[in-house]
């Protein structure tokens, strides 16, 4: 599977408008210009309304006057970041989507009791890999938000991953929660929690998926290394969606996928009002472009 059907899928769903925050970023316009050059969304671009047009002169210079594009005048980061956030809650807008602004700031407005877009769930992140070699998306989860994920966290951050999965044709997806060993160790809470997660799903608390764990890295993507274990499952060595146990394991392997595999990645950040396509600024613009097709997707959810 390819990261590029989900730009096709997008373009297919009910056309979405998409807030920007603090879009003066070369990266975040050279990714909405690939958008509207096949229509796959229209745009509220909120910040420093003479830096956005002038970067849009020198180097998008279709973009002027694009029916689908207006820019919104912010007199600064956290300015911008309110108003992308209260056109999301107000549904002007279908997508959050950061742009030149610190991660902190774009969370602080998302997390405002008063105009923000918590639903009452936990937040986490959501990565779709497309992984050269391998005939199926890797999702893995969480790599960018919770530091330390307690077995009810977890619970909730395999449902947002799920309703990912949901949204991009997954419809069964198989979850492996990763430990350092595919079996139960008191010494080792990754495992217990893992179990629980089984239990879990399999007892309906968790539906539209497949539980089964722990299972280390190897046997949950690996079908003969699952066999040489001898370990006999419906996830083992077939998951479509990576639990991690925490966040420096999610984000070593995430960024061990793209710059030791070459992998291409899209994500979003699940469990708000919206998706907020929420990518570093070291991010390539074909990386946003696919974070931004993989939030349309589950935004027409």
């Amino acid at each position: 599977m390819k990261l590029d059907s989900l730009i096709t899928k997008a373009s297919q769903n009910n056309r979405k408008t998409v807030a920007v925050a603090a879009a003066e970023d070369f990266e975040v316009l050279e990714a909405v210009a690939q958008a509207a050059r096949i229509n796959l969304a229209d745009f509220l671009l909120f910040g420093n309304e003479e830096e956005i047009n002038k970067m849009i002169s020198s180097e998008h210079p279709e973009l002027q006057g694009h029916t689908g594009i207006k820019i919104i005048s912010a007199p600064n980061n956290n300015s911008a970041a309110e108003m992308a956030v209260k056109a999301v809650k107000a549904n002007e807008a279908n997508v959050l989507m950061k742009g030149n602004l610190p991660t902190a700031s774009i969370l602080k407005a998302v997390l405002n009791k008063e105009y923000g877009l918590r639903t009452g769930v936990v937040l986490s992140h959501v990565a779709v890999f497309e992984i050269p070699g391998y005939d199926r998306f890797t999702i893995v989860t969480d790599a960018a938000m919770n530091i330390a994920p307690d077995l009810d966290q977890k619970a909730q951050i395999v449902k947002n991953a799920v309703q990912i999965a949901h949204a991009i044709g997954i419809e069964m997806p198989k979850v492996a929660p990763i430990a350092a060993v595919e079996v139960v160790n008191p010494a080792m809470q990754a495992t217990l929690d893992a179990a629980a997660l089984t239990v879990m799903n399999n007892r309906g608390q968790i539906s539209g998926c497949k539980i089964d764990g722990p299972l280390a890295l190897d046997n949950a993507v690996s079908q003969l290394a699952a066999e040489h274990k001898g370990i006999q499952s419906e996830v083992a060595g077939k998951a479509d969606i990576l639990l991690v146990p925490a966040i420096e394991v999610g984000n070593v392997l995430y960024k061990s996928l793209i710059y030791f595999a070459n992998a291409k990645v899209g994500a979003v950040i699940a469990g708000a009002k919206a998706p907020i396509v929420l990518t570093s600024r070291a991010d390539t613009a074909e990386s946003k472009l696919f974070s931004l097709a993989l939030a349309l997707c589950s935004a027409a959810k």
